[in-house]
């Protein structure tokens, strides 16, 4: 699974960790953690972390009490009745050192403090994707890892499904021939975004300034919540963080790239002109890697995508294409005069058991003293970045050219301006 993590994380993500956890020193010992937002995937992963063997939750935060009432009796039964002690504040959690790592499930921007808190403070970190809500915070937190040695695990578990992998094997082994392009897409039918409706009281046990945290004080409306908060800038990214956080990560591994050259955009509320919601309905990126572009397309209301599914990726090379999703992929040939230039791939499906895989990485990773996971914060920062640079790259309505030794967008101070987050006090930007 390790091909294209070697090339990213650097030979300082790849040492072993000076003062692990206690249970690092001790394949068979307890591994006790905690959880910090648990409303959606921050429980599926926690879950997912739970049924490896001898792993134990003693802790779980969140803002709002309703979801801390629901998770509580589901997290003592899938761990034989034993009940976690709760927090509404995450700082409390982290103090607790009987806790070696902590699950992250919160909303976006929230992910670059406490994931470098939970370094700071010598906890192991399982962060849900997108790495952070901005590319700035994205690097720090790709610092800390390595500032404090901590093993982190971003929550890309694609790259733990072994069909990936093995598609990624054919593509190096250069079958295809020259890839040109990669297409990369979501058209998801089952999202209608939200109409709007007018700011209201905040819900009863919720810690509505808190789940706040550093974006900008508003009031609160139900539109901006819970599962619809990726739909607006200042808690996330739209779909081109959320999927294509997802997605474009299985470029990058495919083709063993990081952070491109450039990127230009287009796109915007093109369907649902009305709705509620901040970030594009309809978007394309593209991306320019000197001897490859990759293409970044989504849709919210529409179903069909390139070769008729709702998301995937072509990697289209001078003799076939290779198309993949979380099903399977299969390889096209294209013609010769006297026939296929390459053998067709027939469908090789998927193991559907990618999050435990994941999991298990991080879990094991742990235990081995290895901090090169499947997905390191190496990982997680370019994809993020990326996916980011698509969304700056459509905010300034420019074609953005990235300076990797300065970290910032070359002749383009508007674009620069929208790598760092303004946060609201008392909140401060981390920097490592």
């Amino acid at each position: 699974m390790k091909t294209s993590a070697k090339v990213a994380a650097g030979i300082s993500l790849v040492s072993a960790i000076p003062g692990a956890a206690s249970c690092a020193n001790k394949a068979n010992s307890k591994l006790v953690v905690g959880a910090i937002g648990l409303n959606g995937m921050g429980f599926s992963d926690l879950r997912a972390i739970l049924a490896q063997p001898n792993v134990e939750c003693a802790a779980i935060c969140d803002v709002d009490q309703n979801v801390l009432a629901k998770r509580l009796p589901q997290i003592a039964e899938l761990q034989g009745g034993k009940v976690p002690d709760t927090y509404s504040d995450y700082r409390k959690l982290l103090e607790r050192k009987d806790i070696d790592a902590v699950n992250i499930g919160t909303p976006d921007h929230w992910h670059a403090l406490i994931m470098i808190e939970a370094c700071q403070a010598g906890k192991h970190v399982y962060v849900e994707k997108p790495m952070a809500n901005s590319i700035y915070e994205a690097f720090q937190m790709e610092k800390a890892a390595r500032k404090y040695k901590r093993v982190v695990q971003l929550g890309q578990w694609q790259r733990s499904d072994p069909h990936w992998q093995a598609a990624f094997d054919y593509i190096q082994s250069g079958v295809l021939g020259d890839v040109r392009t990669v297409k990369v897409w979501t058209y998801l039918d089952w999202i209608q975004p939200p109409n709007p409706v007018a700011d209201s009281a905040v819900p009863e046990g919720v810690d509505y300034d808190f789940w706040l945290g550093p974006a900008a004080k508003r009031p609160f409306n139900q539109n901006r919540f819970h599962f619809n908060f990726r739909w607006f800038w200042d808690y996330a990214g739209g779909l081109m963080t959320d999927w294509g956080v997802h997605l474009l990560d299985m470029a990058l591994a495919g083709m063993n790239a990081e952070l491109p050259n450039s990127a230009m955009s287009s796109g915007g509320k093109l369907a649902f002109p009305d709705s509620a919601i901040e970030t594009p309905d309809t978007q394309q990126v593209i991306y320019e890697y000197g001897d490859f572009n990759v293409i970044w397309d989504h849709a919210m209301g529409i179903g069909l995508g390139d070769w008729k599914r709702e998301h995937g990726l072509s990697f289209i090379g001078n003799n076939g294409t290779l198309v993949i999703d979380r099903g399977g992929w299969e390889v096209y040939s294209e013609r010769a005069k006297d026939g296929l230039k390459i053998e067709e791939v027939p469908r090789q499906k998927s193991t559907g058991q990618g999050l435990a895989l994941h999991t298990e990485n991080f879990v094991q990773s742990i235990r081995n003293n290895d901090r090169n996971t499947n997905a390191n914060p190496t990982i997680g920062r370019a994809v993020a970045s990326m996916a980011h640079m698509g969304n700056i790259a459509l905010k300034t309505g420019s074609k953005i050219y990235w300076d990797p030794d300065k970290e910032e967008f070359k002749a383009n101070a508007e674009a620069t301006k929208l790598i760092t987050p303004v946060y609201r006090d008392p909140w401060k930007l981390p920097k490592i």
